[in-house]
């Protein structure tokens, strides 16, 4: 049963549960309510790199930092029709298209976007998109479109927000999870840990999430992935243990949705995987970039696959209650 009156005093406990117990409790939760030997496998294509207006500190993309990423404009429809194929054929099942904007607009780039979607949806794979702020009849239109899912993470706590974003606030945040939800498409919600916050804020990430009229059909849980360039540059690498408690804290306050194991994968050895998923993790990026950051290549996850026992998730199954 999903339960979205959590409270942080609530959350705070399950949080602060000692780690194997923790685990343990995530995985039991994570086996009534899930089939533990699928995970879900996506792939993530910037199809508009660079030039954003936006001043997220961790992003690469932000045009104001000097990171080395070139400006792409929009793709051409062709290419990522290609690339989505090319994924499917590699065992995603998901296809998920990041465009490097602040907000969506209603214009050529748009209708572009659309016609992308058509296509991916027509490849028989659930399509995402991540695009920056979203109004109502932008959202309703990707939605008639086929759209199944679309990506706008709250990044971290409302209480550090502003530390890490000043040029749109959480509740533009919020808003756009609206939008896409009164449009009749899946939510995917989550966040970055390693950004500087407190533990406090990783509980009240989680919180606002849970707290949802209706749970996120996907939570990506991030480890930052520090870029030469942005003011995060010289933040250390998350210590395992922090993703694994957050996975499973996760997973126990939203049963249902997918939890995936997201940005910082490349840094992790199998066996820490191994107790991500364990911890209730079961979905991930595929492919060998993540939007303009390093990701393990199809090969290598398809020998952690076998070796763990996993399979791929088919595409459209619905989330489990």
């Amino acid at each position: 049963m999903r339960r979205n009156d959590w409270t942080r005093e609530e959350i705070t406990e399950i949080y602060n549960t000692p780690l194997l117990e923790l685990i343990y409790r995530a995985a039991t939760v994570h086996r009534e309510h899930q089939d533990t030997a699928e995970v879900q496998v996506c792939t993530l294509l910037s199809i508009k790199t660079g030039g954003c207006p936006e001043d997220c500190a961790y992003c690469p993309q932000a045009a104001r930092y000097n990171t080395g990423v070139d400006v792409h404009a929009l793709m051409k429809t062709e290419e990522v029709l290609t690339y989505a194929q090319k994924a499917k054929d590699a065992g995603s099942t998901r296809f998920c298209m990041g465009a490097a904007w602040r907000e969506v607009r209603d214009n050529r780039d748009f209708d572009r976007v659309i016609e992308m979607v058509k296509g991916v949806n027509e490849l028989g794979m659930e399509v995402c998109c991540t695009m920056g702020m979203l109004t109502e009849g932008q959202a309703q239109r990707l939605q008639e479109a086929g759209l199944y899912a679309y990506n706008h993470n709250l990044d971290t706590s409302e209480e550090h927000y502003s530390d890490i974003i000043t040029t749109r606030t959480y509740n533009d945040r919020l808003s756009t999870l609206n939008n896409v939800r009164k449009a009749g498409i899946s939510v995917c919600s989550g966040g970055i840990i390693g950004l500087g916050e407190t533990h406090q804020d990783r509980i009240g990430m989680l919180h606002t999430l849970s707290t949802l009229p209706q749970h996120p059909e996907s939570v990506p849980i991030n480890a930052l992935v520090p870029v030469a360039g942005t003011p995060l540059e010289h933040n250390k690498k998350i210590d395992i243990w922090d993703m694994v408690r957050m996975i499973a804290t996760a997973r126990i306050l939203m049963p249902g949705s997918m939890v995936r194991l997201s940005a910082g994968r490349n840094d992790m050895t199998v066996a820490e995987q191994a107790l991500c998923f364990m911890a209730g993790a079961n979905s991930i990026f595929a492919g060998e970039k993540l939007l303009t950051t390093p990701n393990p290549s199809f090969d290598d996850d398809n020998m952690m696959f076998q070796l763990l026992g996993l399979k791929p998730r088919e595409a459209f199954k619905e989330t489990c209650s």
